[in-house]
Formats: C-alpha cells, structure tokens, sequence
C-alpha cells in the first residue's frame, strides 16, 4: 500500500509506537555516519537510492513519534517521547527539527503539565536534546523561554513527583542554590536526613549550578566564592558517594576559576579542606561499599592535587579522525554535562553537531572520505598491542597514588 495511504491521525496507527531499540539506533547512527564518506563510492554500488529509502522510512517513524506524544495513553506517550530522545541522542536532525520546533515543544509542555513521574522526566530530557540539537541561536531561546516557567513551578512544588522534579533541575537555572543548601551539613556537624531520592535531586542541582560557573562573570564569580566556598565543604559530609563527589568537584572548579581570576588566590579555611580532602581520598570506612570507596579515592585524588597544586588530570577523547583534551574543570563539567544527554552518541556529535563544536571550539565539522577512513584502521593485532600497551602505562601511573596499606587493610 503507498505511504500517503497510511493513516496519520493522533492515537490511530501510531497510537502503539514503540521506542527505538539500541540496534535502531545503531543503525541509524552508522547511516547517517556514512554521509561524511564519499558519496560517489556509495552510489557506485547502489546504496544511495537505499540510503534514500531509510532516511524516508526514518523521518516517517520520527513523525509517528510526534503524533504519539498525544496520545490518550500514558504509556504510547511515553513511548514516543523515549524513541525522540534517542533520535536526537544519536543523530544530527537540525533540518527536520527546525520545521517542527513549535509542534515538539508543544507536545513537550503538554507532558509536562499533564503527565507524572517518568513522563515528566523523559519530557524533560527531550527539552535539553531539543535545544543542542537546535544550537545556541534564537530557536533554542525561545524553547527555553517557553519551558523555563513549567520547570520553575515543577521544581519549587514539593508536592510533585520527585522524579521529574530530578530531571527539570538540568532546564531551570534559578532554583538550585536552594536545592542543595538543604544537603549542607549542621553547624555541630551531623548531616540532614534525606531519602536517596532527594539526595539525588540535590545532586543533580549542584551538578547543574557547576556548569552556570563556567559562564559567570568575575563579579558573580566573586560573590559566589565569598558565599558559598566557605560552606560548600559541609557536602563533604554527605553519607551519598555521589554527593560527596559533585561536591568535590564543585570545589576544585570553584579554586580552578578563582586562580583564573587571581594567580595568588587564599582561602580562609584552605588547610582545613585539604584535610577533608586527604581523608576522602584515602577513605578506609568499613561501613562504605568498596566500589564506593574505589570510585571516591579516585576522584578525590584529582581534586586535592587541583587544591592543593592547581593541577588537573588531562584527559584525551579521541572521536572519527579527531581529538579533544579535557586540560581542566571547567571543560570536564562542560563534556560531563552534554555526555548526560546523549550518552553513546557524544562522540558522534563530536564529530557533526556544530554546536557541541562550537562550545569546545572544534571548528567546523570535517568531512573524511572513504579512503582515507579505511586507511587510519589498524588491525586486530595491532589494535591489541596498543591497548596492552595502554593498559600498562595506566597501571604504573596509578600504582603511585595507590595505598597499598590501605587496600590490604579492606579485605
């Protein structure tokens, strides 16, 4: 039966849509991939009138998601909001997007007031995929404008699930300081009680107030130092590991951005925190779970070096024929904060998506033909011998940091 036969109408034939699948989305990613290939190569062998086909069959599916994102089914609705998400996750859509900008967020807002609990949070995330698809011009403006009073009144409702109330932190930029103030530690020292829930939402709230670091001005920069520096320390004594940590992190970020400011920065309370900081980092609490403990003593290595020495531990990400270097705080919370939303796409969007280019300033995308692609993979073999050979430098090195006394001690 043709295409233009098929019935569009909202809870009809798309009323049950499902989801993409990660091989959907695989698939999809290395076919849109293939368009920074030679397209003669692929016409050469008949490929593009297929590629043609997908692309088609795709936007099809994307607009049956659409429709489905009012369906009277909670569940259909869901449904589609999670198969947009990973569309936007794994591929560059800006041309279709663009064209139903009004209709997406529309439909965005509709779950968001009417919907509960994991639609609300889904709806949420889509905003975020919605805007960096959408890049830093006037279309994503006037989304934000549009979400931003849903999300305030999501997020200042103690009533509302906790849920979404989690996932609308990372669209609304206002409330977060009186989010995790809540987490802080009492002046006699014992520490709030919060359900996990809560702790994560205030997690997810300093995490979100660390990325708007980046971009505040010096005279913010200073009052927030002033104010929050002296007490950001009390979140080292959260009983959450991931608490503990985005702490930790906010922290070295906080010093990393006032030795910007100022080469000969002092804090009041430096040796104190170094002090919190060292325990963190060789943590041997029999009540903590090892992998807690592990994954804490890792991290907080790296942040005691940042405030003790202003050191940061480079990291390099290496996406297609190109690569990137985290040198700094600053640029990891950036990274960490985009890797959230996309997830196993950010390579990928790496690579296409101007505008996650034009944030860590990568330049335009570059276009690699089919050549030159299959003469950078290297075999099986030697693909093996650079991993051993990775693999052992990266044991030496962390071998130094490493306590033995302390790792005998656990078992």
């Amino acid at each position: 039966m043709p295409r233009t036969k098929k019935k569009n109408s909202r809870g009809g034939q798309h009323g049950h849509v499902q989801p993409f699948s990660d091989e959907d989305a695989s698939i999809e990613t290395l076919s849109h991939c293939s368009s920074f290939s030679d397209i003669t190569s692929v016409a050469d062998d008949g490929g593009e009138a297929n590629e043609d086909s997908a692309q088609e069959d795709f936007q099809y599916k994307l607009k049956g998601f659409i429709d489905s994102t009012v369906d009277k089914s909670a569940k259909t609705r869901q449904g589609a909001l999670d198969g947009l998400k990973t569309a936007m996750a794994t591929r560059i859509l800006y041309e279709f997007i663009s064209e139903r900008r009004m209709t997406i967020t529309d439909s965005i807002e509709r779950c968001l007031k009417k919907g509960k609990g994991d639609e609300q949070r889904a709806a949420a995330s889509l905003a975020c995929l919605l805007c960096i698809q959408l890049g830093s011009g006037i279309e994503s403006e006037e989304v934000f404008k549009t979400l931003k009073p849903i999300f305030k009144n999501i997020l200042a409702d103690g009533s509302a699930n906790i849920q979404a109330r989690q996932a609308d932190v990372h669209a609304t930029m206002e409330c977060f300081e009186n989010l995790f103030t809540r987490s802080y530690a009492r002046a006699d020292g014992t520490c709030p009680s919060v359900n996990p829930q809560t702790s994560a939402l205030h997690t997810n709230a300093l995490l979100s107030w660390a990325l708007l670091l980046t971009i505040c001005t010096a005279n913010q920069l200073r009052d927030i130092l002033r104010k929050h520096l002296p007490k950001l320390p009390r979140l080292l004594e959260s009983e959450d590991v991931n608490m503990r940590i985005a702490a930790g992190e906010t922290i070295a970020l906080l010093f990393e951005l006032a030795r910007d400011m100022d080469a000969d920065f002092e804090f009041d309370g430096w040796d104190e925190l170094c002090d919190k900081l060292n325990a963190l980092a060789t943590d041997c609490n029999k009540h903590r779970a090892k992998t807690d403990k592990r994954k804490q003593r890792s991290v907080f290595r790296d942040v005691l070096k940042a405030v003790e020495e202003g050191d940061f531990q480079t990291e390099t990400i290496r996406f297609g024929t190109e690569r990137m270097t985290i040198d700094s705080w600053v640029r990891k919370r950036t990274y960490d904060a985009f890797r959230e939303f996309v997830g196993s796409g950010m390579n990928y969007h790496l690579q296409g998506n101007e505008f996650i280019r034009d944030v860590f300033e990568l330049g335009p995308p570059m276009l690699v033909d089919s050549a030159t692609m299959k003469a950078m993979k290297i075999s099986r073999f030697e693909r093996h011998l650079h991993n051993s050979a990775a693999f052992k430098a990266r044991t030496k090195a962390r071998s130094k940091f490493r306590d033995k006394r302390v790792d005998v001690g656990e078992f």
